[in-house]
């Protein structure tokens, strides 16, 4: 039997090894939800175009694997478009599949009326994707779809967008052959090689700094064995949180922006850049001063180079050139006095904390003893979440995700769907009370496909980050305290279990504890007001002043 476009659109999904995709059905692609039906990929439907953004990126960073969303035309794709801008500035692959209107009725310069039509749809993703592809003929929908998945998975990995019209999803047509395989990075010049080996060898205090590009290459391993080699701290930029287990004897404890571990930075006479682009939001918006001499290795040396020019640039994956850069490299002395160090500075941090806001002192030290050890946390936009993304300790790769790319409030919940997706164990989701209401439609989704999330809502009754702003610069409250719902009540009326405690203090732990052993989703509710953290942009100048 001839087989549908949708059908060869599924089979493509199925050769590039996809098994979970989040979409939302429109008039314009049941076709694919037809042809999904009858194939083992699973499709969990959600209630905003959005959260299928969000959920592919969550799934994408729990797994290293392709996220794929599969929305409708017009408004539905637009929808999308802050979920993908956060998956290119995170470096996700996610892969936005979006019908447009029937070929047959686009007359090229004019918009006709028809239903859902937007002029040039494809446009509207171009600035937050790598690539943005519209099908040009039935053949090609399967090829397009090929190609365009294995951009997005190709370091530096990231979204990319592909237009169907929706009358090739009906068509019986054949599928073209497949892509040729991308390009092989290029050998690493050996001169460049040497050269960095040679000033990392006579470097007195070297650092490692890893970024999101380490963390995707899977090179914490081979990252960790340069640093005992070197003797250097290994500090993790947020989207590498569990590149080095924290025991490991390098390993930093803390984000950059903790003025005891921003010492190693401001001391270091070579730093080693892995994955990274050095950006705002780490270095405080450049800040922090320029090493001495700087490495990068970097699958991008324009987008290695934008911020803090480098002396030597190793262009290729970090997997790859990591071990290169190992061989021959001498061993420097130092190792235990280095972990003894950074011992001191956890400990520094620590005291820091507990003396500055109790309450986060009480809430890290109940996700670190509480979550079991498989659990990945997902944090969104809220203090919280800031304390999370810099504090928490965080055991392994893709136990971690915090929107500090773009910064997209509403991130936590919808991309904790993603996640628990995978069937990997709990998730757990650190939201404030006006992030999480951008996706509470989506407590249907969490309940119909009985995914395992726990939902940490932290309700101080507005937008605590915003409020704390206006409180510095002595202004009145104007847009941010907020009239919120009864959340258990909410969720209970979807038909997720839920409480309520005040404070993270004894009852906090014990409620935790109880619904992250719970095979079922659940919401928490915390009634609770907290201080930011250093790692939070009105508190950098005051960091770096401390020093």
């Amino acid at each position: 039997m001839t087989k549908t476009g949708a059908q060869h659109l599924v089979d493509a999904l199925l050769e590039l090894g996809a098994e979970v995709a989040f979409g939302l059905p429109g008039v314009h692609n049941l076709p694919i939800w037809e042809a999904l039906a009858d194939s083992p990929l699973r499709l969990i439907g959600v209630r905003h175009e959005q959260t299928a953004g969000y959920a592919a990126d969550g799934y994408a960073r729990a797994t290293g694997k392709l996220g794929v969303a599969i929305v409708t035309t017009g408004p539905g794709a637009a929808n999308t478009i802050a979920a993908v801008g956060e998956a290119m500035a995170s470096g996700s692959p996610v892969l936005v599949i979006a019908t447009d209107i029937p070929a047959g009725l686009r007359r090229p310069g004019t918009v006709r009326g028809v239903l859902h039509e937007t002029s040039d749809q494809a446009a509207l993703f171009a600035p937050v994707t790598k690539a943005a592809f519209t099908v040009e003929t039935p053949e090609d929908l399967a090829p397009t779809v090929l190609r365009a998945a294995r951009l997005a998975l190709r370091p530096q990995s990231g979204p990319v967008y592909v237009g169907v019209p929706t009358d090739f999803l009906r068509h019986n047509g054949f599928r073209g052959p497949d892509p040729e395989p991308t390009e092989a990075f290029p050998a690493l010049a050996m001169a460049d090689l040497d050269a960095a080996r040679r000033m990392l060898a006579m470097a007195s205090r070297p650092l490692i700094w890893a970024g999101g590009g380490a963390a995707r290459a899977g090179a914490g391993e081979v990252i960790g064995q340069l640093a005992e080699k070197l003797a250097a701290p290994v500090i993790t930029t947020f989207a590498a949180r569990g590149l080095l287990p924290p025991a490991h004897p390098c390993a930093a404890p803390n984000p950059v922006h903790a003025p005891e571990v921003g010492a190693l930075w401001d001391e270091a006479d070579v730093v080693l850049g892995i994955g990274t682009d050095f950006d705002g939001l780490m270095t405080q918006n450049w800040l922090m001063p320029k090493p001495p001499k700087l490495i990068v290795i970097n699958v991008d040396p324009k987008d290695a180079a934008k911020n803090y020019p480098p002396d030597i640039t190793l262009a290729g994956d970090a997997r790859d050139v990591v071990p290169e850069l190992l061989q021959g490299l001498p061993a420097r002395p130092g190792l235990a006095e280095l972990t003894e160090r950074l011992q001191r500075i956890a400990e520094q941090v620590r005291r820091r904390i507990r003396s500055e806001e109790p309450q986060a002192a009480d809430f890290l030290r109940t996700l670190e003893e509480t979550l079991p050890e498989r659990a990945m946390l997902v944090a969104d936009m809220c203090i919280a979440g800031y304390w999370a993304g810099g504090f928490h300790r965080v055991r392994a790769p893709h136990q971690f995700a915090y929107p500090m790319g773009w910064g997209t409030l509403g991130f936590g919940f919808p991309a904790a769907l993603g996640a628990a997706a995978t069937g990997a164990g709990r998730v757990v989701c650190v939201s404030g009370d006006g992030g999480f209401l951008y996706g509470c439609g989506d407590l249907a989704t969490l309940a119909q496909e009985s995914l395992p999330v726990t939902v940490i809502i932290v309700d101080d009754g507005g937008y605590g980050m915003l409020r704390f702003d206006q409180d510095r610069e002595g202004l009145p409250h104007r847009g941010v305290n907020l009239h919120t719902p009864d959340f258990v009540g909410l969720a209970r009326s979807f038909g997720v279990d839920a409480g309520r405690v005040e404070g993270f203090g004894r009852a906090f732990r014990r409620l935790l504890g109880e619904f992250v052993r719970s095979d079922e989703p659940n919401v928490l509710v915390v009634r609770a007001s907290l201080k930011p953290p250093v790692n939070t942009s009105p508190r950098w100048y005051r960091a770096m002043r401390s020093r």
